[in-house]
């Protein structure tokens, strides 16, 4: 697991998707998570000093970064979230911090729900009532943009949280380039049909990845 989150925070460092902040936590065996520590994404390997946190813990171990309680609520609230990705998408960023809605405008951008919810509180979200705040906000969705504060995606893996981080740039970066006209987001039957393949597509998403970073 230690090789997949360095991988993970090579390939959202070589996207752009992260620059000094940004972590990624996988689910393990017994009800804890294994995460990034507070370092830059790309500096990791697989000997880095990532940490372990039981999801009912009262207080994060030493050399968890303060925003671990995100993971924690989330994996709390969402028994069968494998893995969760926190990055700073910078065009999602943007869209939420101007009121655009991110709509399912292709195929991949559905596999982000009819529309992205954003948490509308730019706070930085290290204590639990934030955490679980923000779960409660994200729901049962893949994907959520906080105001002026980056983003989250949650996928049943490492890769697909991953994945999904990257697919949630490029439907924002879509988004933007569409409202010089009128968006048309796909309709309902397209976007079930595209969300059926969700995960054989991610698993594809996450290989490219990981070969072109």
């Amino acid at each position: 697991m230690n090789t997949e989150l360095a991988d993970a925070g090579r390939v959202l460092a070589a996207a752009g998707l992260v620059t000094a902040f940004g972590h990624v936590s996988a689910r393990l065996p017994g009800g804890r998570l294994l995460m990034t520590p507070p370092v830059p994404l790309g500096t990791l390997g697989p000997g880095s000093p990532y940490a372990e946190i039981p999801i009912d813990a009262d207080d994060l171990p030493g050399g968890a970064p303060r925003e671990a309680w995100i993971h924690v609520e989330i994996a709390a609230a969402r028994p069968g979230a494998g893995a969760i990705c926190r990055a700073q998408p910078p065009t999602a960023t943007a869209l939420a911090s101007a009121g655009v809605p991110i709509l399912p405008l292709h195929g991949q951008g559905a596999f982000l729900g009819p529309q992205v919810p954003v948490l509308d509180d730019a706070v930085l979200v290290r204590d639990r009532a934030r955490g679980r705040a923000l779960a409660e906000r994200l729901g049962d969705a893949p994907a959520l943009v906080m105001r002026g504060n980056g983003a989250v995606t949650v996928g049943a893996s490492v890769g697909e949280a991953v994945a999904l981080m990257w697919v949630l740039e490029a439907s924002a970066r879509m988004n933007a380039t569409a409202a010089a006209g009128t968006p048309v987001p796909l309709t309902p039957a397209e976007q079930d049909a595209w969300r059926a393949v969700r995960s054989e597509l991610s698993d594809r998403i996450w290989s490219h990845l990981r070969e072109s970073s």
